[in-house]
């Protein structure tokens, strides 16, 4: 079937994503602060640079910005190169931590600063109307004339999501702009900001070194490490099938058993500890291939352990070891244990709240069985 050059044009422009890094190296003297990253952001999706301090993630996020300019390759937002074009010229605006609120001018004047700024400027009824549209899309409906330095925190943090949202960008970024907040404050900002997001359907690229902040706001996680990706995905996809030990460390808690691979079969993989246990599991999704001989961890989740008493007649597992509840914390939800295992070090339990109705609670010092099922087992590389 044969389509007009209008038709391609458009299909061609819809699969076009908003961010595009292509061979991206940022080199500050001898150091590559990012390395070589390619990457694609879709439009509309909420994608975030995960990762320890100094990983790349806030250079890459300026680099978008257009605070600073690629060494090496090309960064493209909406299909045009802005490789070069300073930041008041691209179509992109950006949330700081700080929040950087004019504290001599009213909630309606730091939010219309942009428009003001424009060339030609709107009338002052245009700019009054859209203040007032975006004050009510971030719920402060009738706070124009307070002062900034009157509004909490999170007030605050909205007054500052306003001010670049007004300008309709293409792209919004997000500098850890929660990390001020209180814990409470921080969780009712996450699902404001994903209501916000889907909302107004513009991408948003957020931040963080906070793993529960990006796996609970994101469709689209980045984790980086010395300025390279190592892996992208969907929150479940990270957690579920991290392609390392690295990110299944960094993305919410794992425990990890280490020694040698001694038996390899279809997907499976045998692991000898230094105790002489051997402990079995399942190579993740997209993660190297593991040989026999090498060394690698198996990982098990702390929620997907069980706990019982001593002699282990109370779960269902194909694994089971001895240990010592070494600490508990009740968390309400659910029971943290950490278990002393001889040789094997500490291992962390969680235990859910319904179970520890029925099963009863451990106290420190007792001594336990842990087990889990072969088949919920990872088996990483280092």
């Amino acid at each position: 079937m044969e389509h007009n050059p209008s038709q391609l044009a458009q299909a061609s422009k819809v699969d076009v994503p908003d961010i595009q890094f292509v061979g991206v190296t940022k080199r500050f003297g001898n150091v590559a602060a990012v390395d070589n990253v390619d990457l694609s952001v879709e439009s509309g999706a909420f994608f975030s640079f995960l990762g320890p301090s100094g990983c790349g993630k806030t250079t890459s996020l300026r680099m978008i910005a257009g605070f600073e300019q690629p060494t090496e390759g090309n960064v493209y937002i909406n299909g045009q190169s802005v490789v070069g074009i300073p930041p008041h010229k691209r179509h992109v605006n950006m949330v700081f931590q700080q929040y950087a609120l004019f504290p001599h001018m009213d909630v309606a004047d730091n939010i219309g600063y942009g428009l003001r700024q424009r060339a030609p400027r709107p009338s002052k009824s245009e700019i009054a109307k859209r203040v007032d549209e975006t004050l009510e899309l971030v719920r402060l409906e009738g706070y124009g004339n307070r002062r900034v330095w009157e509004m909490s925190g999170g007030q605050q943090q909205r007054v500052a999501l306003a001010r670049a949202l007004i300008n309709h960008p293409t792209v919004l970024l997000l500098d850890e702009p929660l990390a001020a907040l209180d814990r409470k404050l921080r969780r009712e900002m996450q699902i404001e900001l994903q209501t916000l997001q889907r909302d107004v359907g513009i991408t948003f690229v957020l931040v963080t070194h906070d793993q529960e902040e990006a796996l609970s706001m994101s469709d689209q996680i980045c984790i980086m490490n010395e300025g390279r990706i190592v892996q992208t995905g969907s929150p479940r996809d990270l957690y579920d099938d991290p392609v390392s030990r690295y990110v299944a460390d960094f993305v919410g808690k794992s425990n990890f058993f280490e020694g040698d691979v001694v038996d390899v079969n279809a997907g499976s993989y045998s692991i000898k500890s230094a105790t002489g246990q051997v402990f079995s599991g399942f190579g993740s999704k997209g993660a190297p291939a593991l040989v026999k001989g090498g060394k690698a961890s198996i990982a098990v989740r702390p929620e997907l352990l069980s706990i019982g008493s001593a002699d282990g007649g109370n779960i269902d597992a194909d694994v089971k070891i001895l240990g010592q509840i070494k600490n508990r914390i009740f968390l309400g939800e659910h029971t943290e244990y950490l278990v002393e295992c001889e040789g094997l070090g500490e291992v962390l339990v969680l235990s859910p709240k319904h179970i520890e109705n029925i099963r009863g609670t451990f106290e420190p010092g007792a001594s336990v069985t842990l087990g889990w099922m072969n088949d919920i087992a990872l088996a990483l590389g280092d």
